[in-house]
């Protein structure tokens, strides 16, 4: 089949031809660009054709002049599809809302200028709260030496009980804290006097029966106020509930967290025996207790957390919302697959 060559001319008018009869549709111009293209290459100028570009450039010279606002082509997509802005998230038929802007001022709310790091840690451990784990040690104490006078043996450890005071707390839980960088396989050895397993600073503070009474009577709440366990109210985290309103107050009193926080799951490594602990291949714990915590996104530092105990089998919007509560105003909060209810995105 012989081809046809045409001038460039010819194509360009051709060209303007097809825009005027289709009214500028995106895909005529579109195949017309593509005919240009592909027929670059084969237009030849030669001298049997030199008399029709002469004639075709005079009149489509005049042409040009007279319609000097179409173009000569038009950028595919130009009308159909405009430009797409980054920044904006939202549908062609929606607004961008309006996001309040950010007024905390993120860091530590308290002096550290010279702070050692004990000053850091009775941020969160002052003595008030020392204080209320002597008076609730000491009074379960006194109720269990009376509950058992008849059954303890005169020479039994609970018998050499002693109230204890708040340096003695004190040198309770830095042994206890120490243990947790020094890991041997039971507390009976961490006062061994053998050259091999020898720790000084262990006997030079506390007794090893001493250590291991203040463990057996320590304790954070009178007993008399828990209620029966088949009560509809019960809390089975009560024995501990104190210190744990302690420490979400603290967290969120010492530090004021940045313009983004998340919340979600993690997975505090438990193995012993616990009716709401959980197993989660995903985590890399997979055993332990779960907890909901709200959290800076650049520090990690948590603002808040709850426990879970198994009593609700989804994500229940109660235990996420008091977390969000304090801050939901004020920041950006991100979320997982996983709390995204309508009732807490409210």
């Amino acid at each position: 089949m012989a081809s046809c060559r045409m001038t460039a001319q010819q194509v360009v008018g051709m060209l303007f031809e097809s825009l005027s009869d289709h009214d500028y549709e995106t895909d005529s111009a579109s195949e017309a660009e593509e005919e240009v293209r592909d027929s670059g290459s084969d237009v030849s100028v030669g001298e049997e054709s030199s008399d029709e570009e002469a004639t075709l450039s005079a009149d489509e010279g005049s042409v040009l002049e007279e319609d000097t606002d179409v173009p000569l082509v038009q950028e595919p997509g130009a009308e159909r599809f405009p430009v797409i802005r980054p920044d904006l998230w939202v549908a062609p038929n929606m607004e961008q809302p309006e996001l309040p802007a950010f007024t905390g001022l993120p860091g530590c709310s308290a002096n550290t200028e010279n702070f050692l790091p004990v000053n850091f840690f009775e941020l969160f451990m002052d003595d008030v709260f020392l204080e209320e784990i002597v008076e609730q040690t000491n009074l379960y104490a006194e109720q269990h030496l009376r509950d058992n006078a008849a059954r303890l043996r005169p020479h039994s450890r609970a018998a050499q009980w002693i109230p204890t005071n708040l340096e003695e707390i004190k040198k309770f839980l830095g042994l206890t804290f120490l243990m947790g960088l020094i890991r041997k396989p039971s507390l009976a050895s961490y006062w061994s006097t053998s050259p091999l397993m020898a720790t000084a600073i262990f006997p030079a503070t506390m007794s090893r029966n001493r250590y291991l009474l203040l463990l057996r009577m320590l304790h954070f709440l009178d007993n008399a106020l828990a209620l029966p366990q088949d009560h509809p109210d019960s809390d089975c985290l009560f024995k501990i509930r104190p210190v744990l309103d302690h420490f979400v107050d603290r967290f969120s009193e010492v530090y004021v967290p940045g313009k983004e926080i998340s919340v979600d799951e993690s997975l505090v490594l438990f193995k012993g025996r616990l009716v709401f602990r959980q197993y989660i291949p995903s985590k890399r714990a997979r055993y332990g207790i779960k907890l909901y915590m709200l959290s800076e996104s650049s520090t990690g530092y948590v603002y808040s957390f709850c426990v879970y105990t198994g009593r609700d089998a989804n994500i229940d919007p109660l235990v996420v919302l008091p977390l969000l509560e304090p801050l939901r105003k004020l920041c950006g909060i991100l979320v997982d697959d996983c709390s995204t209810k309508i009732t807490i995105c409210m």
